[in-house]
């Protein structure tokens, strides 16, 4: 069975010019990874309407799930709602429940900012959960999120059952040699498990170890056998600690 993927659109230009860190891209690729989602790319692109509908567009077709990040507020650069309806050729038109609640919420007049948050591509659907106040709204495969990190991982939290696969399972192992040393070892270590995701990250300047090796696979068995014979390869004298 093929894979489920992912992509994460992270949309602003505040995250462009360094006024705001990206927190949103990271807690949603450990989350994917947390249910067996593979994601294959991350985008920052600005606030510009063609630029988003091109990159929603080409997402759309590449990957089972996306995910958008930033641009839904109430203000004259939030325009992800006409990015995304012009990617998929589509309108952008007031929810009428949107409308509702916001309406039933303020209880008085409305102004056009506080309307503007009614606004979805036509076509959109709305997802409940009570833990929130305002809904997450999907267009086909396409998850709309906001910007603000609280807000997004209580949001990303209450998608995540529907996306669960298969999980990877993982082990790690940190290592007192550099890389040029045991690269031989983990050379062989693939060569004997070519499926095996093995990821090698070396850290300067830490008082235990100088490179951390993680194996990952859905299979747990062969990512147990992987592990066990790279410790084998790389012999106890060049082994930390393991998790």
């Amino acid at each position: 069975m093929a894979e489920r993927t992912a992509g994460i659109l992270v949309i602003g230009n505040e995250i462009l010019s360094g006024k705001v860190t990206d927190e949103n891209s990271p807690f949603i690729a450990r989350g994917l990874r947390e249910v067996g989602v593979e994601l294959c790319r991350i985008v920052t692109i600005p606030d510009e309407v063609d630029v988003i509908a091109k990159e929603v567009r080409t997402f759309h077709q590449s990957y089972d799930v996306v995910f958008t990040s930033g641009g839904v507020g109430p203000t004259h650069d939030d325009v992800t709602m006409e990015g995304i309806a012009a990617g998929l050729d589509r309108k952008v038109i007031v929810h009428p429940e949107l409308e509702k609640g916001i309406r039933t919420f303020i209880k008085g007049e409305v102004n056009a900012a506080q309307l503007k948050m009614a606004e979805v591509p036509e076509g959109a659907v709305l997802i409940q959960d009570d833990n929130m106040g305002f809904p997450t709204i999907q267009i086909e495969n396409i998850y709309i999120l906001p910007g603000i990190p609280e807000i997004l991982r209580k949001k990303f939290d209450a998608l995540r059952e529907r996306f669960q696969e298969a999980p990877y399972h993982l082990r790690v192992i940190y290592t007192c040699w550099n890389e040029s040393a045991i690269a031989g070892s983990l050379n062989q270590t693939m060569t004997e498990f070519p499926d095996l995701l093995l990821g090698s990250y070396p850290k300067i300047g830490h008082p235990e170890y100088r490179v951390k090796l993680t194996i990952e696979s859905k299979d747990e068995d062969y990512a147990q056998r992987a592990f066990d014979r790279l410790l084998t390869l790389l012999t106890a004298e060049a082994i930390v600690r393991t998790e």
